[in-house]
Formats: structure tokens, sequence, C-alpha cells
């Protein structure tokens, strides 16, 4: 494996867990707001930051980080799919079809969405962001046999 496989990986890995820092607050700050119909400015705000940070977060792990692992692996990078059935394989997720769930939401964010759908998206990513804190920590795990310094 190469040293630049790995400095990439490295520099991932570091905005990886600055990501999560940022997603954690924003979660954190969210799960005592209720779902409802109508959100002050503020609330609304914070739903927002939420949905954007749990969006960058997916992408980063999905489009970035699986394949910095792959090339670390020395392993063809391939398509998305691809990638995602190597992190199944290598027990990061638990299934491609519950990856492909969280994609699907990521999806929905980055895309329009329609004002009147809040309350379905901002429940969703509530339930959501959990699963992405889950994969990303069996991600940091798995990549300890290569961030370790001897």
């Amino acid at each position: 494996m190469g040293d630049l496989a790995l400095e990439n990986l490295q520099r991932d890995l570091g905005n990886l867990n600055s990501s999560l820092t940022w997603l954690r607050r924003s979660f954190e700050r969210c799960t005592v707001l209720t779902i409802k119909d109508e959100y002050t400015d503020d609330e609304y705000d914070q739903f927002e930051n939420l949905t954007s940070r749990y969006a960058r977060t997916t992408d980063l792990l999905i489009s970035k980080l699986f394949r910095s692992l792959d090339t670390v692996e020395l392993t063809d990078s391939g398509s998305i799919i691809d990638a995602a059935n190597r992190a199944e394989k290598r027990g990061i997720i638990d299934s491609v079809s519950a990856l492909r769930e969280l994609k699907d939401l990521r999806n929905e964010i980055t895309h329009e969405y329609e004002p009147n759908d809040l309350k379905d998206l901002f429940a969703a990513v509530l339930e959501a962001t959990p699963r992405v804190f889950s994969i990303a920590e069996r991600f940091l795990q798995y990549c300890e046999r290569y961030t370790r310094t001897s």
C-alpha cells in the first residue's frame, strides 16, 4: 500500500471526524425539538443545519471514504455499489440496501424538496442519523489497522 494512499485516507478520516463533530452537535440540538407542522426561525435553522450536515457526512462516507479505503487495500474502486458491497463484506455496513436508504435520504435533502414535506424529512433525518454514526464508528474502527502508529 502506498504512502500517498495512506496520507489520503488519514486526511479523509480527519475530515470525517470533523464532520461527525458538527453532525453530532446538530443532532443533539434537534433531538430535543418536537416534529411539528410549523417551526420557529431558530428551530428551522437548527433542522437545516442537521440536514445539511447529515448530507455532507453521508456523502463523505459513501463517495469518498469507501473509495479511499479501497485504494489503500489496492482494490479497484469501481462504482459506488461496488464500494458498498465491499463495505458490507468488511462489516462496516449491515447491508447495501440499508446504505442505499441513507444515500436516498441524502439525495432527497440535496435536491429540491417541498416545504410541506419538511416535517417528514426532519423526522427521517433524526431517525437515520444514529445509523450514520454507527457506520462511521465501524469505519473508523476498521481503519485503525492502517492508522495506528507503532
